[in-house]
């Protein structure tokens, strides 16, 4: 009798911890958290608030304010680090601001979003890409710290247009994009579109003004690619954000930016994505660029080593 009683404790011993380990399992398990499994971050470079979200009638995004009804937009996000553009990019995949060169002769000092990724699912390097118009910007796949450096490296693909110019135009990097999403499926990537820079640094107001609205026709073509493909349709988040604005006209106006002006700070957060709130506009709590490495983090569910910045929990549902 002491045998069949002894018997029946430990099997309901047993039980009772396989139940507890079941449950620990599925309550931190990631991929049941959140529906999001990829995460594309679209960077318009370098546009002021002024002519896209802030303009009299918007009418220079009318894709983004017609996308508004599926999305999030953020009223008052800001780069509050060093307002030029590889800065501004390594802020938003690390998760820290650094005044690192601009010229892309300089690392940064901590590991993207992409590459803690990769070491976090052990992800061959063609599930995480850097896709930039700029050359220069393929500095985002290192970076300086000596455990990190040269290991668990994206992906990249980025400027040289062929005619003897390290930058190429935007169209070629939005082509790029659409091949390595159909070929590699990655679940990570991080584009960057520079024609509005560009235009901007040349004092040619028209042609700045041209680039704001194919980069908002842009943002509506990735998103309509994304929900044609299997591995990405209802399972990715696209956020759109900038590196930079401009100076105000009272700063020197629109052809350059890299100070702590408004208009240099005042940047744009748009998302959309299965986690995220619909038809909502947020102008509450204080959000700035290095939140979105730990939103990624977050949506991934993958731990951040060393991001400063702040989940943005405001747009998710």
């Amino acid at each position: 009798m002491k045998k069949i009683f002894l018997y029946f404790v430990l099997s309901f011993l047993l039980f009772s911890c396989s139940n507890n380990d079941t449950d620990a399992q599925t309550n931190t398990n990631p991929t049941e958290k959140y529906q999001t499994k990829n995460v594309v971050l679209l960077v318009v470079d370098g546009p002021r608030i002024s002519e896209t979200w802030e303009a009299p009638n918007k009418e220079n995004i009318p894709n983004r304010v017609n996308l508004l009804s599926q999305g999030v937009f953020i009223s008052n996000f800001r780069n509050n680090g060093t307002t030029n553009t590889n800065p501004g990019h390594s802020a938003m995949c690390s998760g820290v601001y650094e005044s690192i060169k601009n010229d892309g002769t300089e690392l940064p000092g901590f590991p993207s979003v992409m590459q803690q990724w990769l070491k976090f699912t052990g992800a061959n390097k063609t599930k995480a890409w850097v896709i930039a118009s700029k050359d220069k910007l393929e500095v985002l796949n290192d970076c300086k710290l000596a455990d990190w450096k040269g290991k668990f490296q994206p992906s990249t693909d980025c400027g040289v247009s062929g005619n003897g110019s390290d930058y190429r135009d935007d169209a070629i990097t939005m082509t790029n994009t659409k091949k390595v999403m159909k070929e590699y499926s990655p679940n990570i990537i991080v584009i960057n579109l520079k024609d509005v820079d560009s235009y901007g640094h040349a004092n040619n107001w028209n042609e700045y003004i041209k680039a704001i609205k194919t980069t908002d026709a842009s943002i509506k073509e990735i998103w309509d690619y994304i929900q044609s493909l299997p591995a990405y349709k209802d399972k990715t988040t696209l956020i759109v954000s900038n590196d930079h604005g401009r100076h105000l006209d009272a700063k020197g106006g629109f052809k350059n930016h890299g100070d702590d002006c408004e208009g240099c700070r005042h940047i744009e957060f748009f998302a959309m994505g299965p986690d995220f709130k619909k038809n909502t506009t947020i102008n509450t709590g204080n959000y700035e660029q290095i939140d979105i490495t730990s939103t990624i983090a977050e949506l991934l569910g993958m731990p951040l080593q060393y991001g400063k910045g702040k989940v943005i929990k405001d747009i998710f549902k």
